[in-house]
């Protein structure tokens, strides 16, 4: 008894199990999540540690370096490395693909809680990770404006709110706050008040920290109540620290408000992000890896009702960007390809075969195998992507070549007289094997694609099992249905009861029969000319191959730009912003562009680290109301680079990056060297000559070494004949120029703190340090010009490891 016999003589059996698989497909296809790609995420982790006013230098030796030795210890880890900027370090960690990130997760926090040691005192809050890949791209932008609003209070409802509950989501990685104007209360110093008053930069941070206290206070407890002790010792805006006593001179208070401004301000005001050419504030969110992009955007968007409805008055909030909507387009395109690809295949069976009937019965494979293949790719936890899909695709015209064998077989049986049972039974019988071994033989030809290993490995491997689920389900279903519904279905059908198209048609393949046969006989008899031309095909096809562009993935459009401007190392906030906004009004201007948000400024969120650095996110208008996403760029390029001093880079954002770090441009080549000068000395050299060969375009560099600085020098002997410590005059520089955070205000909703500076008019010069006094340990004020020399020189804008 062969396979095929069980099902044909068991037709409801036959009839369930097929019901069953179709069922099980359809509930399974409801199920599948959407991807434009499969996941292929290395498991990627980002650390971020903060120390307003510390030099790239410190960051790099005080805080990442004492990180890096602890998470090089943890297992799995690919690759690690670290950017060091004003007050900023973020180091990311990239794990070998089957390293679960959960765990790996656990492994990074045990790691920083035994670096917590090590670290800066100063550090005001510990370093903290995220499970994203900074290098991904955000799969969605919400934009707030308001002309109305202070931008700190946008800023309070957009982190507050909005950024931590979006947080919660499953699948967010993080949330980043483009252009973050969160509250805080600056204190401004003017260093001749503090002189004329005999009062050292020093004494104010502990003045403030005295004054600003939130410390529990106690209870009451009486015979028959008890009472809750309340203080007023905490400050909650910049009016209730100005009457702050500081220190008393000759009996008489001096209150913060004498010696300096304190004003409610924000707490990085070197940071901004406009959206068409107005203040906003805009919501970054990442997604972890391996997680579903439009599952996580439908939880966005049952949000946003509800977030609409507790903004406050005058707040605007639109969609920047969407990336399910790309996303569900080409896999909208695919599966309208899959539909075709069925429909096709159908009719070309009808053409050839002439029969209803005998079209229906092989035709009845393609459902069922598809449906099956659903199934299966639900199991293994895969998503219906453009690869998955494109296996079917592919697969459609494999699925129907076991049934339609199958028939034809018991087709033949059938014109020899024999009845459908007998034809059916005894043709299945010849031909189950060689259906058997077929199956298999095509399954085993994707067996080298599912064990590829690395990125490529990752990439195709759910193409593989897709294409050897849909093959093997297809074998079952022509060793089950097919024969099944061949022997109730299939009936001979006698050449006189033939109508005029299928007699038309026979003459059409007659004709078609006889010039194969024409051509194939002249092909043998001029058997060298055949050869010849098969060579010179060959030929043709080796050099095509050869001078072909090769790439690792197509490049895409997903409706983005991204632009990245970049401007002299020294320059300051102001004229970046006002070149920023030049090269924003020019994208906006264009006729293919939607809208346009440009932010710069360095931020811990790693949307940018570096004042001179800026970002320019591009939305573009729907396809067909513009150009593809390349010539864009190429109308853009002339455009901006007629902007002075600024080098812009345009990049049509791929669908993959690899590395875990964000570049100006589509290549990385990374140079390493133990010996850090050498390593400087070589970098411009060969950035000279790669941009020096025609291929290459937008050739650039992130080494950044020529950052003015203004080195103080100490006189340690003289400093301490004065009694005078090192420490203490880095202590004073970090409170007059580090944007030091000196206090804290704590609400039941958020923290902010209270920042001590000079004043912006004390801020521009160096020759601010000789107006600094610091007590001395005698308690006599000592000029800091007094003990230490200003040098001028330069040093490196970041430092990366």
């Amino acid at each position: 008894m062969s396979i095929a016999e069980i099902f044909v003589r068991r037709p409801v059996m036959t009839g369930l199990v097929m019901i069953g698989i179709l069922a099980f497909g359809i509930v399974s296809y409801r199920l599948l999540p959407v991807s434009d790609l499969p996941n292929i995420d290395f498991p990627t982790i980002a650390v971020t540690s903060s120390l307003p006013g510390a030099s790239p230098e410190t960051m790099a030796s005080a805080v990442a370096t004492p990180l890096e030795k602890e998470f090089s210890t943890i297992a799995g880890l690919d690759s690690m490395d670290s950017t060091n900027a004003q007050g900023v370090s973020r180091i990311t960690l990239q794990f070998s693909l089957d390293r679960n990130i959960d765990a790996a997760a656990a492994d990074v926090q045990a790691a920083i809680t035994r670096a917590l040691k090590q670290l800066p005192p100063q550090m005001t809050t510990p370093p903290a990770f995220q499970k994203v890949n900074p290098a991904d791209a955000p799969i969605f932008y919400l934009a707030l404006t308001s002309t109305t609003l202070p931008m700190s209070t946008v800023d309070e409802y957009a982190q507050t709110l909005l950024a931590q509950r979006i947080s919660t989501i499953n699948g967010v990685a993080q949330v980043q706050v483009i252009g973050s104007q969160k509250y805080a209360v600056r204190i401004q110093l003017d260093p001749k008040a503090l002189a004329s008053r005999g009062i050292g930069i020093d004494e104010i941070s502990e003045a403030i920290n005295h004054h600003n206290t939130n410390l529990p206070t106690g209870t009451l407890y009486g015979a028959n109540r008890a009472y809750t002790v309340e203080s007023n010792g905490q400050l909650m805006n910049a009016a209730a620290f100005r009457p702050v006593v500081i220190a008393y001179r000759n009996g008489a208070p001096v209150r913060l408000s004498e010696i300096g401004r304190v004003i409610d301000s924000v707490e990085n005001d070197k940071l901004a992000a406009w959206l068409n050419d107005e203040r906003g504030i805009v919501l970054a969110i990442q997604r972890q890896p391996g997680t579903n992009t439009i599952e996580i955007v439908n939880s966005i968007k049952r949000l946003l009702p509800t977030f609409r409805a507790q903004a406050p008055a005058g707040l605007k909030m639109e969609i920047l960007y969407d990336r399910s909507e790309s996303v569900r387009e080409s896999v909208n395109d695919v599966q309208f390809t899959l539909l075709l690809a069925l429909a096709l295949v159908v009719l070309v069976i009808f053409l050839f075969l002439r029969n209803v009937s005998a079209t229906l019965i092989p035709s009845l494979a393609l459902p069922m195998s598809i449906a099956g293949t659903f199934s299966v790719m639900y199991l293994l936890n895969y998503s219906l992507d453009n690869i998955s899909l494109m296996a079917l695709t592919l697969c459609v015209g494999f699925v129907v070549d076991d049934a339609i064998v199958m028939l034809e077989n018991i087709s033949r049986h059938m014109e020899m007289g024999k009845t459908p049972m007998q034809a059916t039974l005894d043709g299945a019988r010849e031909v189950g094997f060689t259906i058997v071994s077929m199956t298999l033989s095509l399954a085993a030809v994707f067996i080298p694609v599912l064990f590829m290993g690395g990125i490529l490995g990752k990439l195709l491997h759910e193409f593989a099992v897709t294409i050897m689920a849909a093959v093997l389900v297809s074998g079952f279903v022509s060793l089950s249905l097919t024969p099944m519904l061949c022997s109730r279905w299939l009936r001979p059908v006698a050449h006189d009861r033939h109508g005029k198209l299928y007699q038309w048609s026979e003459k059409a393949f007659d004709s078609v029969r006889d010039l194969y046969d024409a051509t194939l006989k002249w092909s043998i008899k001029y058997s060298w000319f055949t050869m010849v031309l098969f060579f010179a095909i060959f030929a043709i096809t080796a050099w095509l191959f050869s001078v072909m562009p090769k790439g690792f993935l197509p490049t895409t459009d997903t409706g983005q730009l991204l632009v990245f401007t970049e401007a002299a190392q020294d320059i300051s906030f102001d004229a970046m912003a006002a070149k920023q906004r030049q090269a924003a009004k020019i994208v906006q201007a264009d006729p293919n562009v939607e809208a346009a948000m440009a932010f710069i400024g360095p931020s811990s969120s790693g949307s940018s680290q570096t004042l001179n650095l800026g970002r320019i996110f591009v939305r573009l208008k729907p396809r067909n109301e513009r150009l593809p996403a390349d010539a864009i760029i190429q109308e853009l390029r002339p455009k901006l680079t007629s902007i002075p001093g600024m080098k812009v880079y345009l990049q049509n954002i791929p669908p993959v990056r690899i590395g875990g770090k964000v570049t100006k441009s589509e290549y990385q080549y990374t140079l390493q060297d133990a010996d850090t000068q050498e390593l400087y000395h070589w970098v411009p050299l060969l950035e000279a000559k790669m941009r020096g060969l025609p291929a290459f375009i937008d050739v650039n560099s992130d080494l950044q070494i020529t950052n003015p600085t203004v080195k103080v020098q100490i006189d340690r002997d003289k400093a301490s004949s004065l009694g005078v410590t090192a420490e203490q005059v880095e202590d004073a520089l970090y409170s007059a120029f580090g944007t030091r955070q000196v206090s804290t205000i704590y609400t039941p909703s958020n923290e902010f703190f209270v920042i001590l500076e000079l004043a912006p008019e004390y801020q521009s010069s160096p020759e601010a340090l000789s107006l600094l006094y610091v007590r001395s340990g005698t308690g006599t004020l000592v000029p800091l010009s007094s003990v230490a020399t200003l040098e001028r020189g330069v040093s490196p804008l970041t430092v990366t490891h």
